[in-house]
C-alpha cells in the first residue's frame, strides 16, 4: 500500500496572514488601473497580476491516446493493449473497470494520471486508488495516492502491477485480469470530473531468477552541492512533454496553480537526488502552507516520493529524501521510495505551486530552481529474457537529457532530437536545407 502525502519542510515561525487587506487593496488598485487604462485605450499595459483571468496552460496529454470508456462492471470492461495509452474521465466517487488479457511471459504495469481542473479544492485524503485484480477479485498490486494535507488539486500519478513470480501463489495464471480505478473524495471536495491518462507497459522476465535480498548498507548520504552554472530549462505541462534534464542547476518560472514536469535518465546502479527551491518575493510575507510540492514518478509512471515546503516570501526548499540506487532487487521492499526505484529509464520530476500564492503574492510567476544530481557509475543491468523497452537508458536518452528535448520531441521527431542534441536552431536547419535545395536546382539547370 502507498499513500502520496508529503512531509512539510517549514521556513521557521509563521506570520499572521493579512490576506483580506492585501487582496482588497489589490482589487481596488486593479479596478483603478482598469478604469484609467480604458479611458486611454491602454488596457494591454496592465501588470501581470491584474490579469486575474489569464488561464494556466492545460495538462499536456499524449495526442496518440485512444479514448476508452471504463465500465461500471468487470463483465463489461474493455481491454487495454500493451504499449498503448488511453484517455477516460473519472467522476467524483466514480469507479472504472478495464480488462487485461495476460500471459505468464512478462510483468505488467498499468498507470493512471488523474488530472483535476486547476484551482479546485481538495479535502485531506482526496485522491484515487488503482489496482490490478484477478477474476476472483484478489488484488495483485495497487497504489493509493492523494493530495496529502494540501487543500488544492494537482495531477496525481500511480500504477498497479501484476508480477510473474514462481514464489507467489496468487495472480500467476494466464487469462483475464482487471484494472480498477476508484476515486476517493470528501463531500466538501470540488465535484468536477477528472481526466485520466492510462498507460499499459510490460517488462520482460529474467532469464534466471537470483537472490533478491537488498544490501543492508547503501550510500544514503546527500552528495555535496553541484558547482554548476545555472541554466534555463522551463518544464513541460505533462508527462508526455516533460523536458529532459541531466545533472545540474536549472531555472524555471512557475505560476500559482501550475505544475511543471521534467524527466531525468537514471541507469542501473545510479542514484537520483533532486531539490526544488522557490525564490524569494518582496510582494509580502504571509505564510502559505504546502506552497511547493516536488514529486517523483518512475519509468512506469508509478508514485515514488513527494516532498512539500511552506512559503513566506523567503526562499523555500523541498528536497527528496535520499533514494537507493536503481536495482532490480529494490522490488522486494514494501515502501514506495525503495520499491519504486526498480527500473532503469526516465524518472519524472514534477513541481506544483499552490494557487493560494496568488492571493498572497499576486499571480505573477515566481522563480524556481531545480537542482538535479545523478551519482554512481552505470552498473550491468539484470539479465532480461528480451528487450527491456522503456526500462533502460540509451545513448539517445542521454543526448536528449543534454539537449533538453521533450519526451514528445525525442519520440515523434528524431530529426529535431538530433538538432537539439547538436545545439542547432530550427532556423539554422531551414537555412541549411534551403541552401542544399538551391544547389541541387542549379546543378539540374546546368545539366
Amino acid at each position: 500500500m502507498s499513500r502520496q502525502a508529503g512531509a512539510t519542510t517549514g521556513n521557521g515561525a509563521g506570520r499572521r496572514s493579512g490576506r483580506r487587506g492585501r487582496t482588497a487593496a489589490r482589487t481596488r488598485k486593479a479596478a483603478a488601473l482598469l478604469t484609467a487604462a480604458a479611458a486611454i485605450g491602454a488596457v494591454t499595459a496592465l501588470p501581470a497580476w491584474a490579469d486575474e483571468a489569464a488561464p494556466l496552460p492545460p495538462y499536456s496529454f499524449d495526442p496518440s491516446a485512444q479514448r476508452i470508456a471504463g465500465a461500471g462492471s468487470s463483465a463489461d470492461a474493455q481491454p487495454l493493449e500493451p504499449g498503448r495509452t488511453y484517455r477516460d474521465t473519472l467522476k467524483k466517487d466514480g469507479k472504472r473497470y478495464y480488462r487485461l488479457n495476460l500471459d505468464t511471459s512478462r510483468n505488467t504495469y498499468v498507470s493512471a494520471v488523474a488530472v483535476p481542473r486547476p484551482g479546485g479544492k481538495a479535502a485531506y485524503g482526496d485522491g484515487f486508488r488503482i489496482s490490478v485484480q484477478d477474476g476472483s477479485g484478489i488484488e495483485c498490486g495497487y497504489q493509493d495516492v492523494n493530495f496529502g494535507s494540501g487543500d488544492h488539486v494537482r495531477p496525481l500519478a500511480a500504477y498497479a502491477r501484476r508480477i510473474v513470480d514462481p514464489d507467489v501463489s496468487g495472480c500467476q495464471e494466464a487469462g483475464a485480469y482487471y484494472v480498477v480505478v476508484e476515486r476517493e473524495s470528501d463531500a466538501a471536495s470540488a465535484p468536477d470530473d477528472w481526466e485520466l491518462e492510462l498507460q499499459h507497459v510490460t517488462e520482460p522476465l529474467l532469464k534466471k531468477n537470483g537472490p533478491d535480498k537488498l544490501p543492508e548498507s547503501w550510500p544514503s548520504g546527500t552528495p555535496a552541492p553541484l558547482a554548476a552554472e545555472q541554466k534555463k530549462r522551463q518544464g513541460g505541462n505533462g508527462l508526455h512533454d516533460a523536458v529532459s534534464l541531466d545533472k545540474g542547476e536549472w531555472r524555471a518560472d512557475i505560476r500559482p496553480g501550475q505544475t511543471l514536469f521534467w524527466r531525468v535518465p537514471v541507469d542501473w546502479g545510479q542514484q537520483l537526488f533532486a531539490t526544488a527551491e522557490l525564490g524569494s518575493s518582496d510582494a509580502g510575507d504571509d505564510l502559505v502552507g504546502n506552497a511547493l510540492a516536488l514529486g517523483l514518478t518512475n519509468p512506469a509512471r508509478g508514485f515514488v516520493a513527494l516532498k512539500t515546503a511552506s512559503y513566506s516570501g523567503d526562499p523555500a526548499r523541498a528536497a527528496l529524501d535520499p533514494l537507493r540506487p536503481v536495482d532490480h532487487k529494490n522490488r522486494s521492499a514494501y515502501d514506495d521510495g525503495t520499491n519504486g526505484m526498480r527500473f532503469a529509464g526516465w524518472y519524472y520530476l514534477s513541481a506544483t505551486l499552490s494557487p493560494e500564492i496568488a492571493e498572497e503574492y499576486g499571480d505573477q510567476p515566481l522563480p524556481l530552481i531545480l537542482r538535479v544530481d545523478v551519482t554512481g557509475a552505470k552498473q550491468p543491468g539484470p539479465d532480461y529474457a528480451s528487450d527491456p523497452g522503456v526500462f533502460q537508458v540509451t545513448t539517445g536518452d542521454r543526448d536528449a537529457a543534454a539537449s533538453g528535448a521533450t519526451g514528445a520531441e525525442a519520440a515523434d521527431d528524431p530529426t529535431m532530437a538530433v538538432v537539439a542534441a547538436g545545439g542547432l536552431g530550427l532556423g539554422t536547419v531551414l537555412l541549411v536545407g534551403l541552401g542544399a535545395w538551391t544547389l541541387l536546382a542549379r546543378r539540374a539547370a546546368a545539366r
